[in-house]
């Protein structure tokens, strides 16, 4: 019997439709930056940890078991922006505070900027920290069409004010009427808004870095007590917001879902930085914490998850650095990613389960003394050298301790200005216990001089004063881009 007429150019059209929603239109892309989420912080590293929606995205696509990012929240940020390490821009020195006049770079093109060029609308929803000082610096014109957050470090999660002004803005407009509603609430409402009115015709950027974890460890009562067996009141209160984190990340994959926009979307998380013990995070087993450049602080949680994966439900485990976000999701969306940057495209070896391209990068090149962040350090295939002080937080902090920032402090008995090296073979010690330095000198020489190579491309950290003129109360008592001339760039 003859397949019938009708039937085979029903199945054409299907096939046409299939090839126009898998080859012609790019993928819609959400790339979700947890602040402050440690190694040990999410369900599928530790399953005291209720994350199952971080969780389910993270088993069904890829994870980068060595995936590095910068020790604090802005200089991550830019990497994953722009693609170029931090300390070729003066931002490795802790991060930007309120009133500085420093922003990323004008003169670097940030990811959404690329992504117009394949039609895309971008939307930002969370925290910023980029720098604010001019409008130049801020989201809407580094190639957002929509920004729904704050600019600043920080912020109350409830009443949105950081150091009593608020810090809440919708696009060029203050947000006034949202005092005492949890901004993981708010950011997952504006998520589901943007997502249920989008045209379809356009593919989707939504970038979403939200304010959980960070400090103030702040949570709805009905998170906090999904951890009745957690003893610590910092830890249990931290646990509720990884899991507020979790399910406003579940609001944005069932939006996704009731549009019909999920099969066809990319999914990219990282966090911007290691946990912090003495606010609730935990690295364990990896050494040290956020503002350190031992692994605790640099090496995070992080997943590629998507239909469009060739293969997935599996680990990759070639480095991966955040400058690589960059030119990996632009190459994902079908462009070519610019030339000449920090980054490296390693969409293919994901996507396909090839070997990493990533053979070494540096953790970080701080001069400013004291380098609480850390000097430097460089990893190079299995090994890891670092030079100076590596910051406050040396130890190794189990979970469920009580933990504050003078009983974490560790440093070591070391000047500041005292040069000394430390070696790791991080595939035999990833929690880095065993420093080989003197059994293996010639590799210390090696490793220094090509780190040095590096250094000679750092220009010096810009860390001014802060300037008077961004004081909130000239603006109405909310902290507001417009007060500097020139942000140095």
């Amino acid at each position: 019997m003859g397949v019938p007429p009708w039937w085979l150019a029903a199945l054409e059209t299907c096939l046409m439709c299939t090839a126009v929603t898998v080859m012609g239109m790019p993928p819609n892309i959400v790339f979700i930056v947890a602040d402050d989420l440690g190694w040990n912080d999410v369900g599928y590293h530790n399953p005291d940890v209720i994350t199952p929606n971080i969780d389910k995205l993270a088993n069904m696509g890829v994870k980068l078991n060595q995936s590095y990012v910068q020790p604090v929240c802005s200089p991550s940020r830019h990497a994953f922006m722009t693609g170029y390490y931090p300390w070729k821009a003066g931002l490795q020195h802790m991060v930007i505070w309120d009133q500085q006049d420093v922003c990323s770079p004008l003169n670097l093109k940030f990811l959404p900027e690329k992504l117009k060029e394949a039609g895309y609308a971008t939307h930002a929803i969370g925290k910023w920290h980029l720098g604010f000082c001019s409008w130049n610096c801020t989201p809407m014109y580094r190639g957002f069409d929509s920004f729904y957050g704050y600019y600043n470090s920080r912020s109350d999660y409830y009443t949105h004010h950081e150091a009593n002004f608020l810090d809440f803005h919708d696009g060029y407009e203050v947000v006034w009427d949202k005092n005492e509603s949890y901004s993981a609430h708010l950011y997952a409402e504006r998520a589901e808004r943007i997502i249920l009115e989008h045209d379809t015709s356009k593919p989707l950027f939504m970038y979403l870095p939200y304010q959980n974890t960070h400090e103030p460890l702040q949570v709805p009562p009905e998170y906090e007590a999904l951890y009745p067996n957690v003893k610590t009141p910092d830890r249990k209160t931290f646990c509720g917001m990884a899991t507020a984190l979790d399910a406003a990340i579940g609001r944005v994959v069932s939006a996704l879902e009731k549009k019909g926009l999920y099969e066809d979307t990319m999914f990219f998380f990282t966090p911007d930085n290691g946990g912090w013990p003495a606010k609730g995070g935990n690295n364990w087993p990896l050494r040290g914490s956020k503002i350190t450049i031992w692994e605790g602080g640099t090496r995070v949680p992080a997943f590629v998850s998507g239909s469009r994966l060739k293969k997935s439900h599996y680990s990759f485990n070639g480095l991966f650095h955040a400058v690589d976000w960059n030119p990996t999701i632009v190459s994902a969306a079908g462009l070519k990613p610019d030339p000449g940057m920090d980054g490296i495209d390693q969409w293919e070896a994901i996507n396909t389960g090839e070997e990493g391209q990533r053979t070494e990068f540096i953790y970080n090149l701080d001069d400013v003394v004291p380098a609480t962040q850390g000097h430097a350090g460089i990893r190079v295939g299995d090994y890891k050298l670092l030079e100076g002080l590596v910051g406050a937080y040396n130890g190794w902090y189990p979970p469920d301790q009580v933990y504050t920032e003078d009983s974490m402090h560790q440093w070591e008995p070391h000047t500041v200005n005292q040069s000394y090296y430390k070696l790791y073979n991080l595939k035999d010690d990833p929690n880095e216990y065993h420093n080989l330095a003197d059994d293996m000198p010639s590799l210390v020489k090696e490793m220094a001089a090509r780190m040095k190579e590096y250094h000679r491309q750092m220009i010096p950290a810009k860390n001014p004063p802060a300037n008077p003129a961004g004081n909130p109360k000239y603006y109405g008592n909310v902290w507001s881009p417009g007060w500097c001339k020139q942000p140095m760039t």
